[in-house]
């Protein structure tokens, strides 16, 4: 137990700072994405927004859709997943249980 105990006392201040650094690493990785992922949309991005919105009501009512090669329609349909998990997840936190309503 002693030399569990020494052992221990040793090597805790080089994991504690490889743990550090690598922890610093990950987090200047996530705050870089996260200034540019996480920000609102500006006034200007909107009325983008609106036209991109526009383009893909017109896509489906005209059948553009049937058009997109496999690789454009598989990023579509991983983009509508994300957001109908999103969707869900604020469900289960709105609701704060996963299952049914407390009424």
């Amino acid at each position: 137990m002693a030399q569990f105990v020494h052992n221990l006392t040793e090597k805790a201040p080089v994991l504690v700072n490889a743990a550090v650094t690598h922890s610093k690493v990950q987090l200047t990785t996530f705050w870089h994405y996260a200034k540019v992922e996480l920000i609102l949309p500006t006034l200007d991005e909107i009325p983008i927004a609106i036209q991109s919105l526009k383009k893909i009501a017109n896509s489906t009512q005209s059948g553009g859709f049937k058009q997109l090669t496999v690789k454009e329609a598989v990023l579509n349909g991983l983009v509508a997943a994300e957001v109908w998990m999103w969707f869900y997840i604020g469900e289960i936190m709105g609701k704060r249980a996963s299952i049914g309503y407390n009424v």
